[in-house]
């Protein structure tokens, strides 16, 4: 399944890719992400949790940097991961890149996304995994717009990345039904 999704930063374009190739800082700011184990460079483990109503997932994987592109500022990554409970997993290959946008800059996000296993059967409506990742996305921008305001406003040594909640799944549910409403009376996509 093809995703498509961007955000804006308060950055200006070399300032907003060196920001967006430090997982360390920017992991916290996913909901329900932490880093586990920095392999090196170019490779990360990690866990996921979500929260969909009554179900709970929880991955653990591992991120790897494919290629990246300093020049033009554009990165790909594929992503593996499994349920903590052997429910099944995804597989993601996601390529993002970086422009200009008026005094900031957009990121600009292609992901080709696979489940597998009974997980598969929580995205059978493509809707809904696209309106998931976009609140997911979103969440992301906003933890990561309050970090920068954070560190602008107070720099000095001991300043820490503030740790994201877990996205709060009436919240994110909330989010994909109202999109449901939306598009089925015409107002959406």
């Amino acid at each position: 399944m093809k995703l498509e999704n961007a955000f804006e930063v308060p950055l200006p374009p070399p300032e907003a890719w060196a920001l967006l190739l430090d997982i360390e800082r920017i992991a916290p700011c996913l909901p329900g992400a932490s880093i586990t184990e920095i392999v090196d460079q170019n490779n990360y483990k990690g866990e996921v949790a979500l929260r969909l109503g009554p179900v709970a997932l929880s991955f653990v994987g591992k991120v790897t940097f494919v290629e990246t592109d300093d020049d033009k500022r554009r990165a790909r990554i594929k992503a593996q991961g499994t349920d903590s409970k052997g429910r099944g997993g995804a597989n993601a290959d996601v390529r993002f890149a970086i422009e200009a946008a008026g005094a900031g800059s957009k990121v600009i996000i292609e992901t080709d996304l696979s489940l597998f296993g009974s997980i598969a059967q929580y995205g059978r409506g493509v809707s809904i995994i696209e309106d998931t990742a976009q609140a997911l996305i979103g969440e992301f921008a906003d933890n990561l717009a309050r970090q920068l305001s954070q560190s602008r406003a107070a720099p000095g040594p001991g300043d820490g990345a503030p740790q994201a909640k877990p996205i709060s799944g009436f919240r994110l549910m909330f989010r994909v039904l109202w999109n449901a409403i939306k598009r089925a009376f015409g107002g959406g996509r």
